[in-house]
């Protein structure tokens, strides 16, 4: 087990205005000139849950994390779509510079960054793979694709309901997620943690962080995170098939709500995806071994 600082409040933080004139918000650890990671963080947080805070500097990492619109210091964007945030992406990668830098054989390979995937942030990761804008990616206590016909009869009534309800009612399933506040997520998280996961979301310091995070995230109201969550429930319109970066998927052996399988069956729809179970830690698991995850990442662009 890896012994750190579970999180610091961000080294740098800012906004950046979309060519359409909208902002995203953002915030950054580790060397400015570090390898770029972008990070897409778990359902209803900010910018401001970092992760990785002994990792970033050692490894020489440019951590980013990304708020998506309506959360934190984003600009709302109703409607909005895996394509429309992939688009986002791919105009802050080029206005932030987040460019990574391989050095090959024979040549310095220009190319973009890695990504990592926390709980409801993985969709959108792999959003932003399919559409080739990652050097690799880490997808870590990963949301699943639940609503994928696999995971039907394996689901538990209440996730089975929700599931439903986004396919045949997503309006009125966003309206439903609406309701839910910093407050409510907080304590949905802690019920459905094993004491493992709680020894790191207890931790004073970490228990501080993760709620400026939340209360961040619904500064603007609810709307943010009730899309993200329509979102990652429904089917995902992107084909996982069609990656052509190497993936790593990390989760805990004892995480029980992120995966039906913890990731087993994402593992065989992504080529060349490698499952990494880790022992001893549920959903934690971003924050127990960042370490491990940075550097597979890194070694992965080798």
């Amino acid at each position: 087990m890896e012994v750190m600082a579970y999180v610091i409040s961000p080294e740098r933080r800012g906004e950046t205005r979309l060519p359409d004139g909208r902002l995203l918000g953002w915030a950054e650890w580790g060397p400015e000139d570090g390898a770029p990671v972008l990070l897409c963080p778990g359902a209803a947080t900010s910018r401001h849950l970092g992760f990785g805070a002994n990792a970033v500097h050692p490894l020489g990492v440019r951590l980013v994390s990304v708020d998506r619109p309506g959360l934190g210091a984003s600009t709302p964007s109703p409607g909005r779509t895996f394509a429309d945030f992939a688009a986002d992406m791919r105009d802050l990668i080029a206005l932030r510079d987040l460019i990574t830098v391989r050095d090959l054989i024979t040549v310095r390979d220009m190319a973009n960054p890695i990504m990592v995937g926390n709980s409801q942030g993985a969709p959108f990761a792999l959003a932003c793979a399919a559409e080739g804008l990652a050097s690799a990616v880490a997808i870590v206590s990963g949301a699943d694709e639940v609503a994928t016909p696999q995971f039907a009869s394996v689901l538990p009534d209440d996730l089975r309901g929700l599931v439903a309800r986004v396919a045949s009612d997503p309006a009125g399933a966003e309206q439903f997620f609406r309701g839910l506040g910093a407050a409510a997520m907080s304590t949905m998280v802690m019920d459905a943690s094993p004491p493992s996961d709680l020894q790191v979301y207890r931790d004073p310091v970490f228990a501080a962080a993760y709620r400026q995070a939340l209360d961040e995230a619904f500064a603007q109201g609810p709307d943010g995170y009730a899309r993200d969550t329509v979102l990652a429930m429904g089917r995902w319109p992107f084909v996982l098939g069609e990656i052509n970066v190497p993936v790593d998927l990390w989760y805990g052996e004892q995480d029980t709500t992120h995966s039906p399988d913890n990731g087993k069956t994402l593992a065989t729809r992504i080529p060349g995806a490698r499952l990494h179970t880790l022992p001893r830690i549920g959903g934690a698991a971003l924050w127990k071994h960042p370490t491990s995850i940075l550097h597979t990442a890194l070694t992965r662009l080798r």
